[in-house]
């Protein structure tokens, strides 16, 4: 395997053209290189197909467009299920029809058309302080109440993993009653958004706020991490609405490229993603839950316990994404 990096989208621009190989497959990746080369390379290993890997923080999509029918694009992995909406909206993507694929990912974690399929799915957590409030059992909508005023942290609201929480609210609960939500929990907030949701852990564990809204991997990573793991162990992990609808949960992804050179190589790729193999190294390594039903996660992750997954069908927030942005304008979350 061959794996090209780039963060910058003027070198993205310049190893994609000059990467790709006759007969090799060639990847535009937003997952990082630690958590996709091993995967990778396992998929060589078993299949012999070459993979060229360019990696890319943003500008994929960008880039797919201009490059057009001449693109060497044929498969693309994503962080996260906007990354998969802006590949659909921008119609750079092309279905598949696989018996493998369609048996190993469950309808809800992909698309109706065929067109994207999830790989690995991360719980939208509320983190409650050890010392000040203990495991605790809570709903998102709690996060409005007058009893957490002042307690509560989060990144920005506009970024992708809070867009999607609020889109999977107006989905169960409708845009008006999602309003009202949202204002109540900015008036609950103990600080402006910002940062990411490690920093919302770590301001629950410096006594800034009781409760952080974050993705339940980073806990499993910042546990792994011996500069961080004292912020985790701060912290119990909740899993929201568990006497009800259950937890909110967001994926990361792939996608067909519309131009794919080597379409039957690139589905081949996405069969082995959805593996037994595939998805257990995904959640060793990452901390994320597989989507694959048969496939257990880490040691780590499992020992948080089982807990209730929403049921709403991941493609059912596309509907409502734009909506969700709109509110958080509306609210002013963010300022």
């Amino acid at each position: 395997m061959k794996l090209l990096k780039s963060v910058a989208l003027l070198s993205l621009a310049c190893v994609a053209s000059s990467a790709t190989a006759a007969d090799a497959l060639t990847v535009y990746s937003y997952r990082q290189a630690f958590l996709i080369e091993p995967i990778l390379e396992k998929f060589t290993e078993q299949s012999g197909i070459d993979v060229n890997v360019v990696f890319a923080k943003d500008g994929i999509a960008e880039r797919m467009a201009r490059e057009g029918r001449l693109s060497p694009a044929d498969l693309v992995l994503t962080s996260d299920f906007s990354r998969l909406m802006e590949l659909v909206d921008k119609d750079l993507v092309s279905p598949v029809e696989s018996n493998v694929i369609n048996n190993n990912i469950p309808p809800q974690y992909r698309s109706q058309q065929h067109n994207w399929y999830a790989l690995t799915m991360r719980v939208r957590n509320l983190y409650s302080s050890k010392d000040r409030t203990g495991k605790i059992d809570i709903d998102y909508e709690d996060l409005a109440s007058v009893e957490y005023k002042g307690k509560i942290c989060t990144r920005s609201g506009k970024h992708p993993y809070n867009v999607a929480l609020v889109a999977s609210m107006i989905a169960h609960n409708g845009e008006a009653k999602t309003k009202i939500w949202l204002q109540g929990v900015k008036a609950n907030l103990a600080r402006k958004p910002q940062g990411n949701d490690r920093d919302q852990v770590l301001a629950v564990k410096e006594g800034m706020c009781d409760i952080a809204i974050g993705n339940s991997y980073y806990y499993g990573n910042m546990l792994m991490d011996k500069n961080q793991k004292s912020w985790a162990q701060a912290v119990d992990i909740n899993f929201p609405n568990q006497q009800n609808r259950g937890a909110h949960v967001n994926v990361s992804g792939m996608a067909l490229a519309k131009h794919a050179p080597h379409k039957d190589n690139a589905i081949k790729l996405m069969e082995f993603l959805t593996s037994d193999i595939a998805q257990k190294m995904y959640a060793e390594v990452n901390m994320e839950y597989p989507v694959k039903a048969d496939v257990a996660p880490s040691e780590l992750v499992a020992s948080w316990g089982d807990f209730k997954v929403d049921s709403l069908p991941i493609y059912k927030l596309a509907e409502h994404n734009q909506d969700a942005v709109k509110l958080l304008d509306e609210v002013k979350f963010d300022l």
